[in-house]
Parts: C-alpha cells; sequence; structure tokens
C-alpha cells in the first residue's frame, strides 16, 4: 500500500485511468522521447558516482556477473517453456522480450529503495546495461535455426534471407543511443566522481522523482491503450505474462543468496529478471523476426507485465528479499 501512495506511482495509476477513458490527454513523443533520456542519463550518473567511490571490487563482479547469468538462462529457458504453446517464431520473440529487461522499472525501483532508505550498488545501472541484449541474441539464433530447418524440410534449398542479420543486430544493439547514453553517463560519473555529484546534484538528484512521476504518466496512457491488443490472446499467455516475472524473480533471489549478493543488489536484480522490455526488444524483433506477431510480445509485455511489477511487482520483490535475506 505504501507503494502505491508514492506520487510517481500514482501518476502512472491516473495515466492509467485517463488512457481507460479515451481522454485526449497525451504527452508529445519528443517530450516522452526527452523524459526517457533524462532518466537513464541521471541514472547511469548516479551509478558512475557510486562506482568512483567504492571502485570495482570483487562484489561489483559479482553482481554483474550474476545479471548477465540471468541475461542468458531466462530467455532460454523461457524459449523453451513457450514452445509448447506457440510458434517457434513467437516463442523466440516473447522469450527476447521477457529476457531483457524494462529501464522504467528499473528507475522505479531504484527510487522506492531510495524511499525506503535501502542501500544498493549504483553499478547496478551497468547490470541493468548488461542485461539488455544477450536476449536479442538469442532469439535471433533461435529465429535462424527455425529458418534452417524449415529450409532442410523444402528439398534442401537454402533459409530465405528473413529478417536483420545478426552482425547488425549486435551493432544496433551495442550502439542504441539510450543505452550508449547509460554508460557514457555512468562513464563520466565514474571520471568525476564526488566533485561531479555535488556539481550535478540539482540535476540528477533533485529534478529526477518529479520527472519520473511525468514519465510514468505518460506510460500509464501508453499502457492503457496497449490492453486491447491483450484481448482474446490464450489464457496460458495471460498466465506466462503472470506468472514468468515471478519465477524469474525467485531465480535471482536464489542466485543472489547462492553467492552472496547484498540485499539491495539482489532486489534490484530480481526486478531486472521479473521485468520485460517494451521498447528496444520489440523494435528489434519486428525487422529481425518479422514471423513474429507483434501483438502477442507487445501486448503482453506493456499491457500486463509493466503495470504489474510497477504497481504490486516492486514492493513484492522487496518484502520477499527482505525475508529470505534479512
Amino acid at each position: 500500500m505504501h507503494n502505491l501512495l508514492d506520487p510517481a506511482i500514482l501518476f502512472f495509476v491516473f495515466g492509467v485511468l485517463a488512457g481507460a477513458v479515451k481522454s485526449n490527454l497525451e504527452i508529445p513523443p519528443a517530450i516522452s522521447r526527452f523524459l526517457a533520456l533524462y532518466l537513464l542519463m541521471a541514472l547511469g550518473l548516479k551509478g558512475g558516482f557510486a562506482l568512483a567511490h567504492s571502485g570495482f571490487t570483487p562484489q561489483v563482479a559479482t553482481s554483474l556477473g550474476c545479471a548477465v547469468a540471468l541475461a542468458v538462462a531466462i530467455p532460454a529457458l523461457g524459449y523453451c517453456v513457450l514452445r509448447k504453446v506457440l510458434s517457434g517464431f513467437d516463442a523466440a520473440a516473447v522469450a527476447a522480450t521477457y529476457g531483457s529487461v524494462s529501464a522504467v522499472t528499473f528507475v522505479t525501483a531504484v527510487q522506492t529503495m531510495e524511499n525506503r532508505h535501502l542501500g544498493y550498488g549504483g553499478y547496478m545501472s551497468a547490470a541493468m546495461a548488461l542485461m539488455e541484449s544477450p536476449a536479442i541474441i538469442l532469439a535471433i539464433v533461435f529465429a535462424n535455426t527455425l529458418r534452417q530447418r524449415a529450409a532442410a524440410l523444402t528439398m534442401g534449398h537454402p533459409a530465405p534471407r528473413t529478417g536483420m542479420p545478426l552482425r547488425k543486430v549486435l551493432h544496433e544493439s551495442f550502439t542504441d543511443g539510450a543505452q550508449l547514453l547509460l554508460l557514457g553517463a555512468m562513464l563520466v560519473g565514474i571520471l568525476t566522481g564526488d566533485a561531479g555529484k555535488t556539481a550535478m546534484q540539482p540535476f540528477s538528484g533533485d529534478l529526477f522523482k518529479g520527472m519520473l512521476a511525468f514519465f510514468l504518466l505518460d506510460m500509464g496512457l501508453l499502457t492503457a491503450r496497449s490492453l486491447p491488443q491483450v484481448r482474446g490472446k490464450s489464457p496460458w499467455l495471460l498466465a506466462y505474462a503472470v506468472l514468468a516475472p515471478l519465477a524469474h524473480a525467485g531465480l535471482a533471489l536464489g542466485l543472489g543468496a547462492a553467492v552472496q549478493v547484498p540485499l539491495g543488489d539482489t532486489i534490484l536484480l530480481m526486478v531486472l529478471a521479473a521485468s520485460a522490455s517494451y521498447i528496444a526488444v520489440p523494435a528489434v524483433m519486428r525487422h529481425a523476426v518479422p514471423e513474429a506477431n507483434p501483438s502477442v510480445y507487445f501486448g503482453l509485455s506493456l499491457g500486463i507485465t509493466f503495470p504489474l511489477n510497477i504497481l504490486f511487482g516492486i514492493p513484492l520483490y522487496t518484502y520477499v528479499a527482505q525475508r529470505v535475506l534479512g
């Protein structure tokens, strides 16, 4: 209940309600893009300042290693499960969507933890960046394998050149503007340290909460518009959109407990593992796996998983991690 009374979360709920009643309220796309870039830049700066203060310790390496392991395991497991209820291409796209991460969910979790005075490593911003691409790469591998099998069944003809080449996908994944901004801001934070933190406090600290609330208002409106895409979907898919994030968060909790990742870092690993991409991955999948149905992977991630994580998932993961890890 405390999380629901947070102003940023209430603005998200307001956006959903405004969209549901078909209000003409909207945030211009250019403003929405600016807000997203601001949040990533501020988050990168915070992470860089924290990393400059702590240094690259074995604990940092452990937390980042866990992030990469989850980024590979989750889409691989998801694909195996989804193949039972979806076509191969749809399964690959949904697995990539749920294997990647939502920056807004992560930013909201960071703000929630700061409100509750829960410590975490600022380097977890780097963990978010590392978890973005592995799922995309795996989805391309799965899709290419499916095409090769289909070609082998049609008189041995070579696989058709459908979708985006893996090399181009890799280039776009690692040079995406938003991800580069996050990493660049983190580097600036590392280089400038405490002096930079003091100088940038009005920008990356004081404005952050209000900007997040404004952006979540826009996300609420977008969520309301995406809900029609969920209608008529298989109950198994709807169940996956609800239960998969819980399973992924549980996997992150188990991994964090096994290698003794600090409480705050484990909570953020759970949030990242439970989140689903609704911007980067769907944009790539439209070109890389055109055989997949966008209404499936986009509708599930934004229409169901995103609001559930924002409203209930973040406080749930925090509570469970605190109970398990103390």
